[in-house]
């Protein structure tokens, strides 16, 4: 049976569609709404943002109108009857009777909040916030197995796209040289918010959004994700991001030996080029009779090969990851291994004292790096320093280190990544319950 057959099973079996609540109204919080109710036996049933308005936008748009209701008792009334809320705010997520949160929001700190409170409800949790996962992912996948719920980065993003291609492989018994995406946007490590205001608007986006594609730091994520998720690594500090096209993905990702780029095997990169906006794996075999085959198949001639898949749908596929979660309990994305790292780059000369303003400003840009290289250098993960204040100055181009800035302690994202990096010590760390103690004293 297929996902729309099993969720209306789903209904008739319990007398209620699946509750979804979802973190964030902005572009990709109104995308997947909007395709999630096209699917029978679900519900929207509520949509938190700190602008109550887009959220109730979110409904509109769908043809729905929200309950009246404001605070936290008349919510969960509202949903047991069948109505959808909209919340101005996160508070009240553990008080609704949700089977699953889905979190839009982009910001590390948002994500790892509403992710303690929505797991320590009982409730599943899904997140389009790959920002968070390259930072934290390790320790919430460590919470989710301790309240015994099921935490995932959504489908419709590169990672877990590409990570579907790299199982294909694998299960094939191909050799995995490198799997990664087209990039989207010409890339500009320099770019800013206010120099991209204008196509900003032309496209409806976020310009710090736009920037965070432009500058490639939304490549470095993605791409450690994938690396994370699959146990590849990190070709090098940075990655190649040569220029490709899709005829000649396996010439471009063979190994330097063979013309290529990469320097060894089983590594994740990205490229320039009309490959984006798809997804690829390329793949190598010796066996003689194997790759008569794949020439059969018009594949090429060998002993390098590529998969490619020509899309992603971004919030349009993240229901796929709802479904997979409800009906088959399992996740799309998980951070099982660890053997990338999402740094920060400065963009220009900084000055102590100055404030760094986050992921897609004027200030830093994202660097993915092998995990044992970052840790070398003693660098900073790129999610934990929104709010962060420079304690030397910093010439451009420069990755930032532990040593370079005075962290905001007080940020939940801070005080999680302590935890994790606690965790890989062998340490003990504070429980779920704790953490949401913590975070409500």
């Amino acid at each position: 049976m297929n996902y729309r057959q099993r969720l209306q099973q789903r209904m008739d079996d319990t007398g209620r569609p699946l509750r979804v609540g979802l973190i964030g109204a902005g572009q990709m919080g109104r995308g997947f709404a909007a395709q999630l109710l096209k699917m029978p036996g679900v519900s929207l049933s509520a949509v938190f943002d700190v602008q109550r308005d887009r959220a109730v936008e979110a409904f509109e748009q769908a043809g729905i109108a929200p309950s009246s209701a404001t605070d936290a008792d008349q919510a969960a009334r509202a949903v047991e009857n069948g109505e959808s809320v909209a919340m101005g705010g996160v508070e009240e997520i553990g008080a609704l009777p949700l089977d699953i949160v889905v979190e839009a929001t982009g910001v590390p700190d948002v994500g790892a909040r509403t992710a303690i409170d929505a797991l320590a409800s009982g409730m599943d949790y899904a997140t389009l916030n790959v920002e968070q996962d390259v930072t934290v992912g390790r320790y919430m996948l460590r919470l989710a197995e301790e309240s015994g719920q099921i935490y995932s980065v959504c489908r419709g993003d590169e990672p877990v796209e590409t990570k579907i291609l790299v199982d294909f492989a694998r299960d094939l018994n191909f050799e995995v040289i490198c799997a990664g995406k087209g990039k989207n946007n010409p890339l500009d490590p320099y770019a800013t918010p206010e120099g991209l205001a204008a196509e900003a608007a032309r496209k409806k986006m976020n310009p710090k959004m736009l920037t965070e594609f432009v500058d490639g730091s939304k490549a470095m994520i993605e791409m450690a994700a994938l690396a994370n998720t699959t146990g590849l690594e990190m070709s090098k500090r940075g990655m190649y991001g040569p220029e490709s096209t899709v005829p000649t993905l396996h010439d471009t990702f063979a190994l330097q030996e063979d013309g290529g780029v990469l320097d060894r095997p089983g590594v994740v990169d990205y490229c320039i080029g009309p490959v984006s906006p798809g997804v690829f794996v390329v793949v190598r075999t010796d066996d003689p009779y194997v790759q008569h085959e794949m020439a059969y198949l018009q594949m090429g001639d060998g002993p390098y090969f590529s998969f490619y898949r020509p899309y992603h749908l971004a919030s349009i596929e993240a229901p796929l990851t709802v479904y997979e979660i409800a009906l088959d309990r399992q996740p799309s994305l998980t951070s099982e291994h660890w053997t990338s790292e999402v740094g920060a780059e400065s963009k220009r000369a900084l000055k102590a004292g100055e404030l760094i303003t986050g992921i897609g400003t004027d200030t830093i840009r994202g660097v993915a790096d092998p995990a044992d290289d970052f840790a070398r250098d003693n660098a900073v993960p790129l999610g934990i320093l929104a709010g962060a204040r420079l304690t030397r100055d910093v010439p451009a181009d420069q990755m930032l280190t532990y040593d370079d800035v005075e962290l905001d302690e007080s940020s939940l994202i801070v005080t999680m990544r302590r935890h994790q990096e606690a965790l890989a010590r062998g340490e003990e760390v504070p429980s779920l319950k704790e953490l949401q103690a913590s975070i409500h004293r």
